[in-house]
């Protein structure tokens, strides 16, 4: 009798297990709805500091443009913004930094436009299009072709002319292979059969110390990194790389007023924006893409961009998915039509621009 006692109680204990297993435990139950989801995490978002990662050096148009509005954003976002410069690889140190980070939107890519050149040139496998989200197109910038005020060139066609028939002797600054000074002078290169000694550097800061010490003969820059040291004379901004003066340069020429050719390719420029990874929650994107909308919409940053030679865009969303693709586009045509690549951009699946 006590053994078929003990074996029933056995089989109850079965079943009692069995059930409890039927139902999803009712235990582990409890601890599911104890964490948090997705949902939940998007709903609290944000919790902590999120990390703003500078992808050029200090000084340059990114980093002022990006610190200016970070401080700006905190009250918005409701967090803090710790910002860093992660520099290296025409910016694509900081690109993939932020791309191994767990895509929750505690890390944040303060970038330029140079990460959509990256796989044309070999330089990186990431990109904005297939790698990253926009949370938000700050503004179009322009650039200026900028020498020492003790330069012996005082107009571009004096440049050209050397740089012609000089080949290789004139340095030329750039922030490496896809940055600015690179794709200009691929454009120039294409169009006047200039030949530059390109000597890279880290961003817009460095360039322009570097020019300030005569280590290098040119370069091109943002015109909102290159704008102060035109107003106190210490360099000589000979054009500016578009298709109609700047307000807030307004005595430098547009090099379409020098060199009508260049109007294929402009308006064209630097850009600035923030990005997040792509497998970042749509609810967090928006959060975020919200918060940093509002505050460029702060009057005092509109006149800071406005001061810079800067077009205010503050484009979110599919606005500024469709900007990115299109500076994309341009931007590698540019190179691969200047001979600066053997691989063409219709191997990586990159339209022409309208078509």
């Amino acid at each position: 009798m006590n053994s078929f006692l003990k074996k029933l109680c056995v089989f109850g204990s079965l079943l009692a297990v069995l059930a409890l297993a039927a139902c999803g435990g009712g235990g582990d139950k409890g601890a599911d709805e104890a964490s948090p989801t997705n949902d939940d995490e998007a709903t609290s978002f944000p919790e902590k500091d999120i990390n703003g990662v500078i992808q050029w050096g200090e000084g340059g148009a990114t980093d002022i443009i990006s610190r200016t509005l970070a401080s700006i954003a905190e009250d918005e976002v409701g967090a803090s913004l710790v910002m860093q410069n992660k520099t290296g690889a025409s910016g694509a140190i900081g690109a993939q930094y932020v791309y191994d980070q767990p895509a929750d939107g505690y890390t944040l890519l303060f970038g330029a436009e140079n990460p959509n050149l990256y796989q044309l040139l070999g330089i990186s496998e990431r990109d904005y299009v297939n790698d990253f989200v926009p949370v938000s197109i700050i503004g179009q910038s322009y650039a200026g072709i900028v020498v020492n005020k003790d330069s012996e060139f005082d107009t571009l066609e004096e440049l050209v002319d050397y740089a012609s028939k000089n080949a290789g002797k004139l340095k030329m600054g750039t922030s490496g292979e896809g940055g600015l000074p690179h794709v200009a002078s691929a454009m120039l290169k294409s169009e006047l059969d200039t030949d530059f000694n390109l000597i890279p550097y880290d961003g817009d800061g460095p360039l322009a110390v570097a020019l300030l010490g005569n280590e290098i003969d040119v370069t091109v820059l943002a015109v909102s990194a290159a704008q102060e040291y035109v107003e106190s004379g210490d360099f000589k901004m000979l054009a500016v790389l578009n298709n109609s003066s700047l307000d807030s340069i307004p005595d430098v020429p547009p090099i379409t007023d020098i060199y009508e050719q260049f109007d294929q390719y402009l308006p064209w420029g630097p850009f600035q924006g923030i990005f997040a990874h792509k497998d970042t929650p749509d609810e967090v994107v928006q959060k975020l893409s919200d918060a940093f909308e509002a505050a460029q919409n702060d009057e005092e940053f509109i006149e800071k961009l406005t001061s810079l030679g800067v077009d205010p865009l503050n484009l979110h969303g599919e606005e500024a998915v469709e900007f990115v693709k299109a500076n994309q586009s341009t931007s590698t045509w540019m190179l691969y039509d200047a001979g600066e690549t053997e691989i063409s951009p219709e191997e990586l699946g990159i339209p022409k621009v309208g078509e």
